[in-house]
């Protein structure tokens, strides 16, 4: 990279790699919890994991949204010089780096199944049901504003697009890169 060059990662790519991460996983334990038949039996089980899920949905997909919405305002656009990551690459990248936490959190659905049935698994689901939706938001505000949203690689180590480290992001045209506005593969 040239002087003053910058590694730049999408940002609903970013937000978009954990859904799926903890939608399926979510999903398997869910229908592990639902084979026991636990403490508080399979009915009360799955009710309160419908309930978690959709609490948790609408929490993770709101949460920091002003937040998101103050960077993508200030967002400066990105210069000759900048590299951006490919979609591929920052995926693996944010999987890697949360490999043990979405194992532990796997596990822990599990575990939650012997007592409330389903409901650990469903929580996990609605987390990374939320994720999407949040991505789903920031590529409609890239479709409305003609852009795409990029943060720099070295602020977001610990897969926080809209951490204390991100001053600000960059822009870039709609069809830079290789993911659609939302994150997902472009076709």
């Amino acid at each position: 990279m040239g002087r003053g060059a910058q590694s730049l990662a999408r940002v609903a790519v970013i937000v978009r790699a954990g859904a799926a991460p903890l939608w399926w996983p979510g999903l398997l334990a869910a229908a592990v919890g639902v084979l026991v038949p636990g403490l508080t039996g399979r009915r009360i089980g799955l009710l309160a994991g419908a309930a978690l899920f959709l609490v948790t949905a609408a929490a993770v997909a709101l949460v920091r949204g002003r937040r998101y919405a103050a960077l993508a305002g200030a967002a400066t656009r990105a210069g000759r010089t900048d590299f951006l990551q490919d979609r591929a690459v920052t995926v693996r990248n944010w999987r890697r780096g949360h490999r043990w936490w979405l194992l532990g959190a796997f596990l822990a659905a599990v575990a939650c199944g012997f007592l409330l049935p389903g409901a650990g698994g469903l929580m996990l689901a609605g987390a990374g049901a939320g994720l999407w939706l949040k991505a789903v938001r920031i590529g409609q505000r890239e479709r409305k504003d003609d852009v795409l949203y990029w943060v720099r690689t070295d602020w977001v180590a610990k897969g926080r697009p809209a951490g204390r480290q991100v001053a600000a992001y960059r822009t870039t045209g709609p069809v830079a890169g290789d993911a659609a506005p939302g994150g997902a593969r472009r076709r």
